[in-house]
Order: C-alpha cells, then sequence, then structure tokens
C-alpha cells in the first residue's frame, strides 16, 4: 500500500452508503430479525383507562393457552427482578413511570402486562383473553385546559439581557400567539427489542436503538448489573430522529420476559403502539412580541414558551433556544414552562424544541417586516448577530449572510411581489415565504479504534449508531484522510457495545464526535507505525505494508479517545440555515402545496454531499408534514389518539415533495473539530415551517399561526 501525491481524499466526495448494498438486498438484520434458539414472542395488554389504578387482572385463561408461557405484571414483576438483583428491591422511586412498577395507569394504552407464547400469533390471541379491571380517575389531555397548572421545569431555559418588557416601548411592535401541534414519530422501523440472558448475569440486547452505550448504561442501572455484564448490538436502524433515545417500555419488557421465561423474547409494538410509547413532539403554545425601530433595528424580544409534558416526569426542550443566539437584540426576555397532562413522556423529535420555537420566531419577523413595510430578508441582514449574545462569545463560524445571499439568488427572492395576495400561476394564488435557522453545533468525547492488516486493509471500530444519515460511511471517509489511503481499503464496524464508546446519535454531534475519534486514532496509528522504525512521522511515499512485513506484524491498531478542548469556552458553535419557499394555493377549495424550496445550509467542511443532500430533503419532507399534515388527534374525554395509524394520521408523500434546492457553503469550521464539520442533521428543520407558513400569508393574506396550516384554517 503506496502512500503518496497520488492517493485521492475521501472527504468531500459523494460516496455511497456502505451499508446500502445490505439495506436494498434485505441481508442487513434489524432488531425484529434476529431468529436465536428458542425464540419466543411477547405482546402488550394495554390500558383502557388514561388515569387510574389496577384493581385486578385475570389472565387465567390465557395462561392455560397451548403455547403460552408466562403472565408478567406488577403482581409477579418483583420475583422476576429478585432472580437478576438477588436483593433487595430498590424503593419506589414515586412518579417517575417503570414498566410494571406498581398498580398506576398514568396513559391510555399503557403497557399493564405482557404475555410470552412460543409464537407471535399465540401470544396476540392470548393478550385479548387478559381481562383488567380499573380504578378510573379524572384526567386531563387538553393542554389549554391545564395551562393555568404549568410550572417552570428543573432545568430551567428562563433567560433575561437587558430590560424586562421595553419591547412595549418600540415604535413599531407585533404580539402574537403560536401554536403548534402534537407530532408522532412513524419510522418505517417500528421499535423492537430482542433480549436473551445468556448466563444469569450475562444479558443480550438486539435493539431499535440511537445509543448502544445508553441503552447498556440505563440497564445497568435498573437492573444494578455492571455494565460490562450487558451487550448490546443495533447496528441497522429503520429511523429514529429521539424516537430511541432512552430505555423504553418495550425494551425492558423483553428483558424481563425473557427472564421469566428463561428463553430469548422479542416484543415489537404495533403501529398503534408506537404513537403512545416511544415519545412524540409535545404541543407548544408560545406567546411572541418583538419590538423595532422604524428602521428595522430590533430594541426588544420576549418568547414565552409552554410545553406539554408527561405528568408522572418532566420533557425539557429547546423551545427558547433560538431566541436567545439568532438576532441582535440588545433587550431579551425567555420563558419556558411545561404543562403536566395525563399522557406518556414527550420525547426528542428532530430540533427538539427549536423546531417548534423557530416557528413562533421566524414567524414574528415576518409580521414584523409587513408592519415595517420591509423586505422581510432585509430585515434579518439589518439584524444580523456578529456575535452569540446568549453566551457573549464570537462564533466559532457563521456564514448565514451568506446564506441568505446564494438563496435569495437561486430562489429568485428579487422577483417577489410584496403585496400578499397579488402574484398568480394561471388560476392559483402565488406565495413566497422564506426564514431562518440555527441550531447548535457541539462536540461530545468519543472513542475509536483502527487496525491496519497485513494486506492493506483498515478496519474502524465505535460504537456509534448510524440510524440512516450515512454516519457509517463518513467514518471510512475520515479514516482513509487521515491515514492516506484509498477509502476502498476501508471498512467499518459499529453499534456494538463492546466496540470503543462513542455517544448516541442525537444532537447533531456524531460527525463532531465519532469523527473526531476516528480522526484521532487514524492520526495515532501513523504515529505508531513511524514509532517502529525510530521515526517521529512517516514519509509519504513509505508503504505501512512493507512495515508490517519488515517487523513481522500481522496488524497494528490504537485505540484513541478524543475530547473537546477550549473551545467551547471561546467560542458559540452553531450551524445556520435559511430557507425560500414557493407555495400554490387553490382559491376556492385552499389546498395548499409547496411549488419549489431552495435551502442554504452552513453546517461547516461537508462530509459527503450525497448523504449531506439526503439530510436536508428528509428535513424538508418532514418540515412539510408539520407545516400542513401532522397532528395527533386525542379524544379528550379518554384520553386516546383516533388517528393512531398511517391512514389517518396524515404524512407527506412523494407527491408532496417539490422540487428542492439544496446549497452547501461548505466552509470548514477549525474551532469545533479536526474535520472541520458541523451539525447537519437537525438544521435542515429549524426554520422551515416558519418559510411555508409566511408562504401562505404571502399567497392568501391570512396568517396562519397555529400549525398544520390545514384547510379550514384558510376557508
Amino acid at each position: 500500500m503506496r502512500r503518496d501525491k497520488l492517493f485521492e481524499t475521501a472527504v468531500g466526495k459523494p460516496l455511497n452508503r456502505v451499508d446500502g448494498v445490505a439495506k436494498v438486498t434485505g441481508t442487513a438484520k434489524y432488531a425484529a430479525e434476529y431468529k436465536l434458539k428458542g425464540l419466543t414472542y411477547g405482546v402488550f395488554v394495554t390500558s383502557t383507562v388514561a388515569k387510574g389504578r389496577i384493581q385486578q387482572i385475570d389472565s387465567k385463561k390465557a395462561e392455560k393457552l397451548p403455547g403460552v408461557l408466562g403472565v408478567l405484571s406488577h403482581l409477579n414483576v418483583s420475583r422476576v427482578l429478585y432472580k437478576i438483583i438477588k436483593g433487595p428491591l430498590a424503593p419506589d422511586p414515586g412518579e417517575e413511570f417503570k414498566l410494571f412498577q406498581n398498580d398506576r395507569v398514568f396513559f391510555n394504552m399503557q403497557p399493564v402486562a405482557l404475555v410470552v407464547a412460543t409464537s407471535l400469533e399465540q401470544a396476540q390471541y392470548a393478550a385479548s383473553l387478559v381481562n383488567v379491571q380499573y380504578a378510573e380517575e379524572a384526567h386531563q389531555t387538553d393542554m389549554a385546559k391545564r395551562v393555568g397548572q404549568a410550572f417552570t421545569p428543573y432545568y430551567s431555559l428562563d433567560y433575561l439581557r437587558g430590560r424586562a418588557g421595553s419591547w412595549k416601548a418600540a415604535p413599531v411592535k407585533i404580539e402574537q400567539e403560536y401554536q403548534t401541534s402534537l407530532q408522532v414519530h412513524n419510522p418505517i422501523e417500528p421499535h423492537t427489542a430482542t433480549a436473551y440472558w445468556e448466563s444469569d448475569d450475562k444479558l443480550l440486547i438486539f435493539n431499535k436503538t440511537q445509543g448502544v452505550n445508553g441503552t447498556r448504561q440505563q440497564f445497568a442501572e435498573y437492573l444494578g448489573m455492571p455494565p460490562e455484564n450487558i451487550h448490546v448490538h443495533a447496528p441497522f436502524v429503520g429511523g429514529a430522529f429521539g424516537s430511541a433515545s432512552r430505555m423504553l417500555p418495550h425494551e425492558v419488557a423483553a428483558v424481563l420476559g425473557a427472564r421469566m421465561v428463561n428463553r430469548p423474547v422479542t416484543v415489537a409494538l404495533e403501529r398503534s403502539q408506537v404513537f403512545n410509547m416511544v415519545g412524540y413532539r409535545p404541543y407548544s403554545l408560545q406567546k411572541y412580541a418583538v419590538g423595532a425601530g422604524a428602521d428595522g433595528k430590533l430594541v426588544a424580544i420576549e418568547h414565552q414558551a409552554w410545553g406539554s409534558t408527561a405528568s408522572y416526569d418532566q420533557f425539557v426542550e429547546r423551545i427558547v433556544e433560538p431566541t436567545k443566539s439568532m438576532y441582535d437584540c440588545p433587550n431579551l426576555q425567555a420563558i419556558y414552562k411545561l404543562v403536566p397532562l395525563d399522557m406518556s413522556m414527550p420525547s426528542p423529535a428532530r430540533g427538539p424544541g427549536e423546531t417548534s420555537g423557530s416557528f413562533a420566531m421566524e414567524s414574528a419577523m415576518d409580521e414584523l417586516a409587513y408592519a415595517l413595510k420591509m423586505d422581510p430578508l432585509e430585515l434579518r441582514l439589518q439584524n444580523f448577530a456578529d456575535l452569540d449574545l446568549n453566551k457573549n462569545l464570537p462564533w466559532s463560524s457563521n456564514y448565514l449572510k451568506e446564506c441568505y445571499q446564494l438563496g435569495a439568488e437561486k430562489f429568485g427572492w428579487s422577483k417577489r411581489s410584496t403585496t400578499p395576495g397579488s402574484m398568480k400561476n394561471g388560476s392559483l394564488l402565488v406565495g413566497m415565504g422564506m426564514s431562518a435557522g440555527i441550531y447548535k453545533a457541539e462536540r461530545a468525547p468519543a472513542s475509536a479504534g483502527v487496525t491496519l492488516y497485513a494486506d492493506g486493509k483498515v478496519q474502524v471500530r465505535s460504537s456509534l449508531a448510524d440510524t440512516g444519515p450515512g454516519s457509517a460511511t463518513i467514518m471510512t471517509q475520515i479514516a482513509a484522510d487521515a491515514l492516506g489511503v484509498d477509502v476502498q481499503q476501508v471498512s467499518i464496524e459499529w453499534a456494538d457495545s463492546t466496540f470503543p464508546q462513542a455517544p448516541p446519535q442525537y444532537a447533531s454531534h456524531t460527525t463532531a464526535s465519532a469523527g473526531s475519534a476516528v480522526h484521532d486514532a487514524a492520526v495515532a496509528l501513523k504515529k505508531k507505525f513511524a514509532a517502529l522504525d525510530g521515526m517521529e512521522e512517516l514519509p509519504a511515499a513509505v508503504s505501512y505494508t512493507a512495515l508490517l512485513k519488515k517487523h513481522r506484524l500481522e496488524k497494528l491498531e490504537v485505540v484513541s479517545a478524543s475530547k473537546p478542548g477550549e473551545e467551547s469556552k471561546k467560542f458559540s458553535g452553531k450551524s445556520f440555515a435559511v430557507h425560500f419557499v414557493e407555495v400554490h394555493v387553490h382559491p376556492l377549495t385552499c389546498e395548499v402545496r409547496v411549488a419549489r424550496v431552495v435551502s442554504v445550509i452552513d453546517a461547516g467542511k461537508i462530509m459527503n454531499p450525497k448523504t449531506a443532500r439526503n439530510q436536508i430533503m428528509g428535513a424538508v419532507a418532514w418540515g412539510i408534514g408539520i407545516a400542513l399534515m401532522e397532528e395527533g388527534l386525542v379524544d379528550h374525554r379518554y384520553g386516546r389518539y383516533i388517528n393512531n395509524n398511517l391512514a389517518d394520521y396524515h404524512v407527506p408523500v412523494h407527491a408532496d415533495i417539490p422540487s428542492v434546492d439544496i446549497h452547501f457553503i461548505d466552509q470548514g469550521d477549525g474551532h469545533i473539530n479536526p474535520m472541520g464539520a458541523k451539525g447537519l442533521g437537525e438544521i435542515g428543520i429549524v426554520g422551515f415551517t416558519a418559510a411555508i407558513a409566511n408562504a401562505v400569508y404571502h399567497a392568501t393574506g391570512k396568517r396562519i399561526r397555529k400549525l398544520p396550516i390545514t384547510l379550514d384554517k384558510l376557508l
């Protein structure tokens, strides 16, 4: 293997995914597809009330059926846990929900029992025979009726700079209320876990997770086991984006069920259960006030937000964070409160908090532009923040102005008429709207191993997850360039808890974190090769394979730990986006169609343009869903979803997605990590829904402040 000037770099190239062939040919194994010897199947019995206590569970009929191995509930879970913990059980932690912990019911369709049988059909039928009696209590799932009980979360996001309330004295001001609906995770792969106790103190889990180390650590704490005794394996995940970021009921059920029957157990959620057990984007109610001078310079902003949470725990998301940093505004107050509902726990959903919060922020900025009789783009440029006033730090990099300029040019923003309702395409009303987005760009500690073999092959190992963004592919590119070898020589194994530790895949930090570890391990391996011949650096023309042969070695390997340095204290790391959207609205039916999109992204150095574009395409599709279609509907009389299926819960299909023109500034950030990358996964959706709403206003003259923008709101 030669290392010379003929070497072609891999980073920045649109390489195919390393897992692509396995996925399209069906050889990729997902959590439900591990057919272990003696595999059994678990099916949940779920509550029919939203709040109360379980009075009785009669499972006799189910237990008598052929093939049924057991029924697990709060009545017998202590005996199963005792087999594992072998000592006094931990005290009831109070309000926190743990599966089968006690007789309390916190939400409708809460799992109250698990039937385990030798076939899925037997388990399903047996579950239907389990009779549960409840002492029902009054519940509340309507956020509007519980706002009065809102409270400040244990982790407060409240913030003040300058003077509170000073927006009221501004020459031009806007004060409006915005709402976003509950949106449900609906990944292609339903959530599944398969668990097997290899011995009394050795546990194997195949599951759908965004972080195998997180699963291992959570179960270690829950079961009182050493983490190294728990092996978690999850290389293929069919969509997650926050819905597989914590220990979930079906995972606990599989682990406890496997111990109960002493055989492997798989628990796969039905689609209706996915709505209820893996989290969702919570409701939000936001009051946004902004004041400016006649010249458009911002004077003050006040952002009040209320987000829904479960009655038994607190889900905190970054809903007011975009407001704190996006614009140059001397006076700013942000207030965030939680509203407890008798529902299951929300979870992070792509752009967690920022997606909902930026809808209010960028809608209000558009309304202010109209009040000022000013171009919405010019208003944003006028209030560009030269530093992050929230942290009082300079940006690690900021190409937002370039995003504005390139996006406006590619979209043809200058051709937009300023008067709402004045543009048409045949009989259709045409609207043009824009918005901006901001999302954190950070780095977490991570480790990776790199091995180079005598035949020239390179093996990368890391426990990082790849839930679809192409992270495994990018790691091979980073390793190839750091070693100076052809990327075809590099392969990777990932998402196994026995591999070097990487953080979970969320918050847009996988490339910056795990990528830094891979880079550092490859650099360390080069130095290790140089040390074989007593050199500090390895000359470019020296062959790795020749060195291994010379020293009679079959391989050389390095495991390296990488962590952020002092840059987070010196700079504010953020990714930025600008979205331009054109909509067509039928004047009679008020049907809204997104006709075209231009998104320009500042996410540092782009590792792989193909996978990066895929990320933004996915964000645009989801953003269209949030803005125009998606809404989890709950019948508040029963606290139960009435559209918990993919026929009634509307999501975009191919016909709903227009031409999407995506551009990357592609300028490296030299402060966050050695590759120059910034977070990409979330930024494509942050602010995007406001661009659609702003375009709808431009087309119709009707300002819709509650998502989704359905026909009834425009008629």
